[in-house]
């Protein structure tokens, strides 16, 4: 027996936005394998820090709950977002 495979429909623009807006979920006609998040991508870079420093840091991560990695992030978010309101 042959098993029949199930095609998605193909759907118009118009069809999704009204899907949408029904608030149906959507996740079953999208093709997330190939997905991309422009401007997103990970770039990994090395920096040497002082002991001191990463004892600082290690410090206040802990008190965070979060990692050097993720508190390392978060500080440098901070001052590049201060960076552009100066700019603004």
């Amino acid at each position: 027996m042959k098993k029949k495979s199930k095609k998605k429909a193909v759907l118009t623009a118009e069809e999704i936005d009204a899907m949408h807006d029904a608030g149906v979920d959507l996740s079953e006609y999208v093709d997330l394998s190939s997905s991309r998040r422009p401007g997103r991508e990970i770039h990994r870079v090395n920096v040497d820090f002082p002991q001191w420093m990463i004892d600082r840091m290690d410090n206040e991560a802990k008190r965070l709950g979060i990692t050097r990695q993720s508190i390392i992030k978060v500080w440098i978010a901070d001052r590049i977002a201060g960076l552009e309101k100066k700019i603004a």
